[in-house]
């Protein structure tokens, strides 16, 4: 995330670079149209503000394709299958393109996927996808300087030409459901579509009148473009003239996973020729076996019809992956997949209406709103099984869905309390997903689960947080009473990631564990949630434990620097001590993703008493401004993560997104309308490049959408949201039970960023905050805006939002 936003600073953080799409009509009128489908048409309704776009370019890391909400199959282009930036298999920096593959991540910093990789092409059959230098596909670099992490090697080899195609980004359109390309160099016009388990294209061939389908079962995600995809246990079929199936095993991130696959062609292919280690098979095979698997199905008179082709996956088996596609794509309807796919997105993106006079607004919030709905991913078949984290094959109960892609370590934050409003109905199918998987997985609880395998990236087990919070908000029909003593097993028992250590000494120490003030600080939250899981159980002495060990936090802050700071087994503070650095030495990090400025303000829970720490709430509110106005530089080795610097803040990386909303605490509530406010403006744009670090699974993105409805979960487990400013001038929010919330604010404008007063259901409402079973009953939420800060607005000690279940003027007793 080294991107060109490290130079925002305080207020002069004002805007945004980089390029926009064309609109559709543009490139008509550029002479592309001979590239747009007469079908594709201009998005409608809300979808018609979604750029789907964003994040595809800088550090954002989204993907471009087709997909139906949280839906299992993401059916996208890819333009590199190695490197960070790489991710989502697509950036926009790139000039080709290698091929349409099924299953992508939405902007996270770690990847994998990229199964099943379809390439339409003519001419001779390609076995490689070619150099990305081939025929001036450079990446093109606009990020002042700083070195893209997927830049082309400086190589004097010559460029070797394979299946991938040039593509032109004028020639690219997409909506949610639905993406198009044309391929220059084999001039076809490729659109795809999809179903929830299933993905379907389309595509007519203007140039030579005979054609192929590469099928690149070796192609996924590998962090080292000089060593591929590690795969095991790979198989391709033929089944008559017109199908193709195929599974494998997956070693990469999440080691081991499984995917299959099943495809139909609309017509029957003329031959098919099976490759093992790129050696054709004798024509009569049907079958591969190995590790490097591809097949080549060759289409004649291609030119007369455009082809169709329907993909089906299953984590399971290959009868699964055919059953979910007969299921979901029962005929070669193309249009009328694409129709269901965009009335699904109509649905979701309606469950929040919003009025304001900004379009780049409306088009940034539609554009988040979608983000925020393509993780977690579906991951069972309609038949009810599902792979599990044990790899063994389980069955869901009766009208159940599993789920996989819990990017969990940013998605507690602000992701999973957005569901807990406008996807209330979905909450108990993701929160009991969790606690099937801390079951059935040999790890234990999730932490990054994907595709039946817990990947272990990041740290803390913030599952617990999400389980902890549909407890607390009320929600049934979840089994709070099975995931207690696997949680308290974690919390008690397991020697995991320094726990035994935190369990001993009150805290993890620097000179024996990787990370050990940011695994103390989260592990001290995650006390907090499980304390509510063991309440749910009725265990009340280990509540009281935990809730009292959540105080760990103190125990690595140093009251003479009012930082967080590395701590050594004897007790020591670990020297030299640099807020900004990584470590005490060059060998070890001391914070994950962060430093001490950032981890400093990591307490999401207790923060009264927190506060004393620091000698009151004025000293603490004068450090959470010195956080905002210091210099932004940082030492050489610290991670691309740490983004969107704001002084020291970094709104690109999740360990930020709540300290805005801290000044409430303090009373000082007007100092978070103007912080919010500034990062809801300077920090977002509908942009390849318009978001200030990775997506995240839609943590940045819903970061933006709660922000702009003006309410943040700061500790999620308390069950209530602390107002920010609201940027929207009327939103109206559907919460379930034909209920609506209707948040306004009335004056808005960006000058008019001050809240003056607040009214609740035509009642006044002096406090800075609500809960959410306020918010959950429905009703109308009227923020009155101004253009100078009122200070008394949530200045009363009674007025502040609850903290560690205590108000400020009680916690300071």
């Amino acid at each position: 995330m080294v991107t060109r936003r490290r130079f925002l600073q305080g207020a002069a953080a004002l805007s945004l670079l980089g390029g926009s799409l064309k609109p559709l009509a543009a490139l008509a009128a550029s002479g592309a149209k001979s590239a747009v489908s007469p079908a594709a048409g201009a998005a409608a309704g809300l979808a018609k503000y979604v750029d789907i776009f964003v994040g595809t370019g800088g550090h954002g890391h989204t993907y471009p394709g087709a997909t139906m909400p949280f839906g299992m199959v993401q059916l996208s282009p890819d333009t590199y299958d190695a490197q960070w930036d790489a991710c989502s298999g697509y950036h926009e920096g790139d000039g080709s393109i290698m091929g349409f593959s099924h299953t992508h991540l939405s902007g996270t910093g770690a990847s994998d996927m990229l199964d099943v990789l379809v390439m339409p092409c003519t001419g001779p059959v390609r076995l490689q996808p070619g150099d990305r230098e081939h025929k001036g596909t450079n990446y093109r670099s606009r990020y002042d300087g700083v070195t893209p992490a997927i830049a082309p090697s400086a190589s004097s080899k010559p460029a070797v030409k394979g299946y991938r195609s040039r593509y032109d980004r004028a020639d690219e359109h997409a909506q949610p459901g639905y993406y198009q390309v044309r391929l220059k160099d084999y001039d076809v016009l490729a659109e795809l579509t999809a179903t929830l388990r299933a993905g379907l294209h389309r595509y007519t061939f203007h140039g030579a009148d005979e054609g192929h389908l590469l099928i690149d079962f070796a192609h996924g995600y590998h962090d080292d473009p000089a060593i591929p995809t590690k795969v095991t246990d790979a198989q391709l079929k033929l089944i008559g003239n017109d199908t193709l199936v195929g599974g494998r095993r997956v070693h990469q991130w999440a080691n081991g996973r499984h995917i299959y696959f099943a495809l139909k062609l609309s017509r029957p292919f003329a031959r098919a020729t099976l490759y093992a280690d790129d050696t054709a098979l004798p024509d009569a095979t049907a079958e591969a076996k190995g590790t490097n698997l591809k097949a080549a199905l060759h289409i004649t008179h291609a030119r007369s019809a455009p082809l169709l082709v329907k993909v089906g996956i299953s984590g399971v088996d290959i009868e699964g992956a055919l059953r979910n596609l007969d299921a979901e794509v029962p005929g070669w309807d193309f249009d009328d997949a694409r129709h269901q796919a965009a009335a699904a997105w109509e649905r979701e993106l309606g469950r929040i209406r919003i009025d304001t006079s900004s379009e780049r607004t409306r088009k940034t919030f539609y554009s988040a709103l979608y983000h925020t709905m393509v993780a977690p991913t579906l991951f069972s078949d309609v038949d009810g099984r599902y792979r599990g984290m044990d790899l063994a094959v389980h069955n869901l109960p009766a009208s159940a869905n599993n789920y996989s892609t819990y990017s969990l370590w940013d998605t507690y934050r602000a992701l999973h309390p957005l569901f807990t409003l406008i996807q209330p109905a979905r909450v108990p199918d993701l929160v009991n997903g969790l606690v099937r998987m801390a079951a059935e997985s040999p790890d234990g609880p999730p932490v990054w689960p994907l595709q039946g395998v817990e990947t272990g990236c990041m740290i803390g087990y913030h599952s617990a947080v999400v389980i902890a919070e549909a407890y607390a908000k009320g929600f049934k029909g979840i089994d709070y009473a099975s995931a207690w003593p696997l949680y308290r097993k974690r919390a008690m028992d397991d020697d995991y990631r320094g726990l035994s250590y935190y369990r001993k000494l009150g805290y993890i120490p620097s000179d024996k564990e990787g990370e050990a003030v940011s695994k103390t600080l989260e592990y001290a939250y995650d006390d907090w949630a499980v304390a509510h899981l063991a309440d749910a159980a009725g265990a009340t002495d280990d509540a009281k434990k935990l809730r009292e060990r959540s105080a760990n936090y103190q125990h690595v802050f140093d009251r003479k620097v009012s930082f967080v700071r590395p701590r050594a087994n004897d007790g020591s503070w670990l020297e030299p001590f640099d807020p900004r650095g990584m470590g005490h030495s060059a060998q070890w990090r001391d914070f994950t993703e962060s430093n001490a400025w950032q981890a400093t303000f990591l307490n999401q829970h207790d923060l009264y008493a927190y506060m004393r720490l620091f000698g009151g709430e004025q000293a603490f509110e004068r450090k959470l401004d010195e956080l905002f106005t210091t210099s932004s530089a940082l030492p050489a080795d610290a991670p691309p993560d740490i983004a969107g610097m704001v002084g020291q803040y970094a709104h690109g990386n999740e360990p930020s997104h709540h300290v805005a909303y801290l000044y409430a605490y303090t009373g000082a509530h007007h100092k978070t309308q103007a912080r919010v406010r500034m990062l809801l403006d300077t920090m977002y744009q509908a942009e390849p490049d318009g978001l200030a670090g990775n997506e995240d699974c839609g943590q940045i993105s819903a970061w933006y959408v709660m922000s702009a409805l003006g309410l943040y979960a700061v500790d999620p487990v308390s069950a209530n949201y602390v107002f920010g400013s609201p940027l929207l001038d009327r939103a109206e929010i559907e919460i379930g039970a034909q209920r609506k919330l209707t948040v306004q604010a009335l004056s808005n404008g960006p000058d008019q960023l001050y809240i003056q007063s607040v009214s609740w259901n035509g009642k006044p409402w002096s406090k800075s905050w609500i809960s959410h079973a306020e918010l959950a009953a429905g009703g109308h939420l009227v923020f009155q805006m101004g253009s100078k800060p009122n200070p008394q607005f949530g200045a009363a000690a009674s007025d502040r939002p609850p903290s560690f279940g205590k108000t400020a003027g009680s916690a300071a007793t």
